[in-house]
């Protein structure tokens, strides 16, 4: 094999590319494949899906075009199949043959002798039969050995084509190019399917007559040429891509929709004035999750300090935004607004008070001035940013000139000069002042009137690196200091309306370099790729015939670009000293950084909690005071809060600690000797309950061995901590469990008091009995751990704890002042016999035993009387059907109190538990109503009717759920304060009726209240109070039901209101005066609208009076006073006479035609056809908010 290299010399390269130089990228992309690691074998795949931003492949046989060049000649091949990139630097270039001998013989891989291009060693690699394919492998690698290693990070970036061809045949030959990044990771680069072997061998190659492969021999030819990287990021794949070791900044992370928030948060943050401003809001006191200002200044933090990108989730939780919100892309212009106001509020009364105003606010003069008389009037505002038309300009100044273009008040269109009357005047607006930031929304967005649709207006629109704003200014305005522009952002979108993605190029510095700003990934920009590329328009240098470019959110084809800039961001360069500040850590918060650092350190030990878990065991402990504390069914509840006091508690134990250990443990955080402590071990019954079943009697035996002896695998391991106290100097002694001949066993009881006075059922403490003892037995043991005495008044004195075995006396055996139940589960409470034995009553080791005193009828009809229970057996069927409900005011109110929650039972009915609320909120219970609330929306549905037989769980949760009551909150309910009883609120009737004070163009709802069988002059007096209607205004209202947005009755004062409707819509107007004072020859003919079709009609139908002999054009001025439509809304109008049919056919009129002579029967209606712009956004989401 003879080598032959060449390096070509980068002063004498061809740079003239040919037309013909590249061909169609996606038809061979599957052709190329790559080895990674020298010897290891890669399958076949198709590189075009998998890295098609990387590579670029151009397959060409010039077998069929003569005039090509001859494979031996490397310059005429280098400049037809390497033709020079555009934008890109060449920086070296190399040509090298490899002459294959004696093909067949050869190895499954071979590869050439070393070459040099770019002062770094590369060769050719052959896979003469394939890479586990049927063609010939071809590929160019970077030839660094062991001994000779590439430097640290490594890389060039190289266009190269590879050629075989027949050295005794220069015109068969076969070439493949492609770019890649070449690394030490990704060392070689290119094609496994390069030429199929079949072919190769046939003894005549596309019909030259002779092989590709002769006499055993090919030569290959790699045509190399490296550019320089001006971004470091130039054809990456991204693979451990680090923004931060790269560039020194990070990214913000997406949560689904959120890269326009991501694009202005990163704006925002380099804008470093506004970060400082951030950072100097006192939030030290108000660190919470609904607090913006904090967050805000938590996520700029962690984009200065982080070393990886950031999430924005405690910014979009502190706007209260749902995941609904995170999924919709907003407005960018209407985000940044709100978020400023938020900010502006938060600032008020601190040191940065101002300082937004000062950085982002300017000032715009709106006027109108007479030509004639010396008249002006004018207003001052302040803007925030400026809106600026796309559509029809080209550029920055074009927008500029358009936003403060003069318009001439003439003729029909004067203006009335206050003083002068109607005068000739000019209307504009004029800038006094620019800001130092200047935010410029660009109009990229707008509604298409022939499309019908909003589209984005991809045109191309430039603007500059450097902008003179000074043009726009008032004769007036202090020009003492240049109101030059320099470039520090744009925003850019790419895609179309309805799918897209955002990103941002940012230079962070004065004299530094642009950077594009892709959610989590930052990487440098060259000056091109920040403003040209993004001026939208059409595609450079396109091919006739070329389909077009395919948009990678639309997967569609277009001859236009889809990203497009749609804000810029420009400083005032007198001021980039002082907008692009340093701020150094020093400078931040420094609670941010304690808050952070905790959180890290927090978030560390549960990392090395995770680690070890597999060493520890988490026990769950029921202590005596708990078990007092706990008002519910068993011990205890495993799920309550945890800072209850009746909440277990939770050790986190090693697994190779005896329960001796574990038990000092326990007794150190009871403040007890361990001697005063005994464990017990619980279990899970058959009835769903968990109690003590066994005392852990064997200290020495080790945490795990407890654990697989007494608990089941995966379950929690739950003790019950037994106390003795009051054992003065003696040791303790613990009752014996294990059974001793010729004693009675003992029994374990846990007992609890229901205190029907106070409504409550807690753990009273524990007790042994002998199981052969009787039941009435348990009554003195109660006494006395209750400090109660027979004799005396049954009051509750003390609360100790016990663990010995009391004695008994008959008098306290016959005491018939205490009632027994046992709790035996959640909905079985049994009396027990006082004669019967616990062994006949089947009480066993940790059995509860519930007790209540026995009260006089008396006290029971006044505690039932106030709602509340006077058996045990009742209250538990209360806490059975306990549900906690959240009430709140269906009128929001400021008031925090105003929201509440009540425990209520899911039995109650109605009036039990409107009396609960009604004596929460201190009113009358019959003027109580309630409201169901939707689960989707957190809004109101219908009121719930008062019915006795309905119960709270029956209103809450609907038996036969139908979709309509099914998507309701379970625990929620809004409620209202009337002004009168439920009871009279019955007999009335809600009517909505839509009030309409300025012809069609403003609606005011109204809700009147009105008799079930009153009559519709029943509607008026509630009107007029509401509209401050005089006597004689309210004696010419008319009222009419529309349906389908047409009018379907008029109703006359004496109409039965029963006769409304429920899916109409009742409009009330005052008849205007024109139809009022009518003449006998006028007539009234109904008027609606339609957009463009008859079948779509919208907006408010009126009736209007049709004049005979009137031309059109002056019944068009009577419309616009009837509708108050007015000017170029009003002249998109197109007006026609339509008859009442479904699917009748318009007739539209001209100026010249006369209304009465065409609609001329009496179902004839004039028609309005204009857009109905509320169908635009009948489809956007909620409105974009911050909390």
């Amino acid at each position: 094999m003879d080598p032959v290299s060449r390096d070509l010399d980068s002063e004498n390269r061809d740079s003239r590319p040919r037309k013909d130089s590249t061909a169609d990228l996606q038809t061979h992309m599957g052709d190329m494949q790559i080895t990674r690691g020298g010897d290891m074998l890669m399958d076949d795949y198709d590189v075009g899906d998998e890295k098609s931003d990387v590579a670029e492949i151009t397959p060409d046989s010039s077998t069929d075009e003569p005039q090509d060049p001859l494979a031996h000649d490397f310059e005429g091949m280098k400049a037809r199949m390497l033709p020079l990139l555009p934008d890109l630097e060449p920086e070296s270039e190399s040509i090298y043959t490899w002459d294959i001998e004696n093909y067949r013989s050869l190895t499954r891989k071979e590869r050439s002798p070393k070459f040099d291009c770019g002062g770094h060693p590369w060769r050719i690699l052959l896979f003469p039969f394939g890479n586990n394919v049927d063609h010939a492998s071809l590929y160019l690698e970077q030839a660094h050995g062991d001994e000779d290693k590439p430097p640290d990070n490594w890389y060039a970036c190289a266009q190269f084509t590879l050629c075989m061809w027949n050295k005794n045949e220069p015109t068969i030959y076969m070439c493949h190019t492609a770019n890649h990044r070449f690394t030490a990771e990704e060392s070689d680069w290119g094609f496994t399917r390069f030429s199929e072997l079949r072919k190769m061998f046939a003894q005549q190659w596309e019909g030259t007559g002779r092989a590709m492969v002769e006499n055993d021999a090919v030569s290959v030819t790699a045509y190399i040429r490296i550019y320089k990287d001006p971004t470091g990021v130039l054809w990456h794949n991204f693979i451990n891509y680090n923004s931060k070791k790269e560039t020194g900044m990070v990214g913000l992370r997406n949560q689904g929709a959120t890269c326009y928030l991501n694009s202005l948060l990163q704006s925002l943050y380099f804008t470093n004035a506004f970060r400082k401003a951030i950072y100097q809001i006192p939030t030290e006191n108000d660190t919470e999750k609904k607090n913006s200002a904090w967050a805000l200044q938590r996520l700029f933090y962690l984009l200065q300090t982080s070393e990886d990108a950031v999430s924005t989730q405690e910014l979009t939780a502190s706007f209260g935004w749902e995941t609904k919100h995170i999924f919709e892309q907003q407005d960018v212009q209407e985000l940044s607004r709100i978020l400023m106001e938020r900010m502006e509020e938060r600032m008020k009364g601190t040191k940065a008070e101002n300082a937004l105003a000062k950085m982002l606010v300017g000032k715009m003069k709106t006027y109108i001035s007479c030509i004639n008389v010396d008249y002006e009037s004018s207003r001052i505002e302040d803007f925030w940013d400026i809106q600026l038309n796309v559509s029809g300009n080209k550029s920055l100044d074009d927008s500029f000139k358009d936003y403060i273009q003069v318009e001439t008040m003439d003729g029909e269109n004067k203006y009335f000069a206050e003083g002068y009357g109607l005068q000739d005047a000019r209307k504009g607006v004029i800038f006094e002042s620019f800001p130092q930031v200047l935010h410029l929304q660009l109009k990229r967005f707008e509604y298409d009137i022939n499309r019908d649709a909003m589209m984005k207006v991809n045109d191309r629109y430039e603007f500059p690196e450097v902008f003179d704003a000074a043009p726009y200014l008032s004769e007036g305005a202090d020009k003492s200091e240049p109101y030059l522009y320099q470039l520090h952002g744009v925003l850019v979108h790419s895609g179309d309306l309805t799918a897209g993605h955002y990103y941002a190029f940012l230079k962070p510095t004065v004299d530094g370099h642009f950077y594009r700003f892709d959610d989590d990934k930052v990487t440098r920009a060259t000056l091109k790729e920040a403003l040209e590329e993004n001026f939208g328009g059409d595609y450079a240098n396109m091919v006739n015939g070329h389909a077009g470019f395919r948009n990678p959110y639309t997967r569609t084809l277009s001859t236009k670009r889809s990203m497009s800039a749609y804000m810029l961001v420009y400083i005032r360069k007198s001021r980039e000293k002082d907008i692009l500040l340093d701020v150094a850590e020093q400078e931040t918060p420094t609670h941010l950084a304690k808050q952070l650092n905790e959180e890290r350190a927090a978030l560390e030990k549960k990392r090395k909690d995770r680690e070890e878990q597999h060493l520890y065991l988490p026990i769950s402990v029921v202590t005596e005071d708990a078990f007092k504390a706990y008002q519910g069914f068993d011990l205890t509840n495993w799920e309550s809060d945890p800072n209850a006091p009746s909440t277990p508690q939770t050790y986190r134990v090693l697994r190779a600690s005896t329960v001796g250990d574990f038990t000092k443990t326990v007794a150190e955080s009871l403040r007890l000797p361990a001697e005063q402590i005994r464990l017990w071990v619980m279990v899970n019954r058959q009835n769903k309950t968990t109690r003590p079943d066994q005392p852990l009697a064997d200290l020495d035996m080790t945490i795990s061995q407890a654990y697989s002896t007494h608990s089941t695998r995966d379950k929690p391991f739950r003790l019950w901590a037994e106390t003795m106290t009051n054992v003065g100097d003696s040791k303790p002694s613990w009752p014996n469990m294990n059974p001793v001949p010729g004693i009675a066993p003992l029994v374990l009881i846990f007992l609890k008091y229901f205190n029907v006075e106070d409504q409550t059922l807690r753990g009273a403490g524990h007790i042994y009995m002998k199981r052969t003892s009787k039941v009435a037995e348990v009554i003195p043991a109660i006494q006395q751990l209750m400090g109660w005495s027979p004799s005396k008044d049954q009051a509750l004195m003390s609360s100790t704890s016990s663990s010995s075995i009391p004695s008994t006396s008959n008098s306290a055996v016959s005491s018939p002042s205490i009632q027994l139940f046992e709790e035996i589960k959640q909905s079985m409470i049994e009396p027990l016999k006082p004669k019967s034995t616990l062994q006949q009553a089947e009480i066993q080791d940790g059995d509860i035993i519930c007790f209540q005193k026995a009260l006089s009828e008396k006290v029971n009809l006044t505690i039932a009387s106030t709602g509340g229970y006077t058996d045990a057996r009742e209250f538990y069927d209360y806490l059975l059907n306990r549900i906690v409900i959240r009430f709140v005011p269906k009128i929001a109110t400021e008031q925090e109190e105003s929201t509440f929650s009540l425990a209520l039972s899911r039995k109650m009915s109605y009036d039990q538990y409107s009396a609960k609320v009604a004596e929460h909120l201190k009113v009358d219970p019959t003027h109580l109503r309630f409201s169901t609330v939707l689960s989707s929306t957190g809004k109101a549905k219908q009121p719930v009717r008062r019915s006795q037989g309905l119960t709270l769980a029956q209103t809450l949760m609907p038996a036969l759920a139908t979709y309509a009551n099914s998507n309701q909150r379970p625990d929620t309910l809004f409620y209202e304060i009337l002004e009168m009883s439920i009871s009279e609120l019955e007999t009335k009737r809600n009517i909505r009726i839509q009030w309409l004070p300025e012809g069609v163009v403003k609606e005011e709802p109204a809700d009147v209240l009105a008799p079930k069988n009153g009559i519709v002059e029943d509607l008026v007096p509630p009107l007029q109070l509401k509209f401050n209607l005089s006597d004689e205004a309210a004696g010419k209202l008319r009222f009419y039901e529309v349906h389908g947005y047409k009018i379907t009755k008029y109703l006359n004062i004496n109409s039965l209101l029963a006769n409304i409707s429920d899916y109409s819509t009742l409009f009330a107007e005052l008849i205007p005066e024109e139809e009022d004072h009518a003449d006998d020859n006028d007539r009234a003919i109904d008027a609606f609208h339609f957009d463009k079709e008859t079948s779509k009609p919208h907006g408010v139908p009126f009736r209007f009076v049709v004049k005979p002999g009137e031309l059109f054009k002056d019944t068009k001025e009577r419309l616009s006073k009837r509708t108050g439509i007015k000017g170029k809304q009003f002249e998109k109008l197109r007006f026609a006479v339509v008859q009442r049919s479904l699917y009748s056919r318009p007739t539209y009129l001209n100026d010249e035609d006369d209304l009465s002579t065409i609609a001329i029967h009496a179902d004839d209606q004039l028609g309005l056809d204009h857009v109905n712009r509320t169908r635009l956004f009948a489809g956007k989401g909620d409105s974009i908010f911050i909390r």
